[in-house]
């Protein structure tokens, strides 16, 4: 003879499980927003905001580490830099590296205050 109440209750499986692995998802979603979405919006923020600041006259370090002067800021997006006096090249405006070029900028205003 089979005992029915062990295969009854084999078939159940336990109740309330699904809140907790509806909390773990939403951790693991919260997680995922903080520590990697959040950042890199901010620093495409910040990127666009320093690439809509440029200016005539400032010193730049291209992503492939060209240090150049903006000569002209063109109306289709691109940047005519100064590589030497007289040598004029045309990049586009995502090619500008914000990193390089503020640690730059830093170097240059610390070697003037000496």
């Amino acid at each position: 003879m089979l005992n029915f109440n062990v295969i009854l209750m084999a078939g159940n499986p336990q109740q309330g499980g699904g809140s907790v692995q509806l909390f773990l998802m939403l951790a693991i979603i919260a997680v995922f927003y903080f520590f990697m979405i959040r950042p890199q919006a901010k620093k495409a923020k910040e990127q666009k905001k320093f690439i809509d600041n440029l200016q005539k006259g400032d010193k730049i370090v291209t992503l492939a580490g060209i240090h150049a002067t903006v000569y002209k800021i063109n109306e289709d997006g691109t940047l005519q830099i100064e590589v030497n006096p007289g040598s004029y090249l045309k990049i586009e405006k995502s090619a500008i590296s914000m990193e390089w070029t503020a640690a730059l900028n830093k170097a240059t205003a610390a070697a003037e205050k000496k």
